[in-house]
């Protein structure tokens, strides 16, 4: 699992380099948000725009990943696909997270850019 990641205002821009999160990944994928995070970036920007499949597993690492920020972190997506924006929707998780169509739109409305 690789993640690049560029500041942004306030916010951290946190673009996934893989095709898919899934269960193979997502102990990756936790343990790099967590790198990230132990540096100070609480305010994190996912950039969905190049991963094509995330699987049940893979959504619970998000979550859990949203949850270890804490109260006073957050975390929104940017650039979901469209089978990946209907997980968001089939599950309600576009209840819990703030969903933007890209990058720019979501630090526009975030006040991260």
């Amino acid at each position: 699992m690789q993640l690049e990641e560029r500041p942004a205002g306030s916010y951290t821009v946190v673009t996934v380099v893989d095709t898919r999160i899934d269960a193979e990944v997502a102990d990756d994928f936790r343990a790099e948000i967590t790198q990230i995070a132990q540096r100070g970036n609480r305010r994190l920007l996912l950039d969905l725009s190049e991963v094509a499949f995330v699987d049940s597993t893979g959504l619970g690492a998000i979550v859990a990943s949203l949850k270890q920020l804490g109260p006073d972190g957050d975390l929104a997506i940017c650039g979901a696909h469209d089978s990946v924006g209907s997980l968001f929707r089939l599950t309600r998780m576009d209840k819990v997270f703030r969903i933007f169509a890209t990058a720019d739109e979501a630090l526009a409305a975030l006040g991260g850019g």
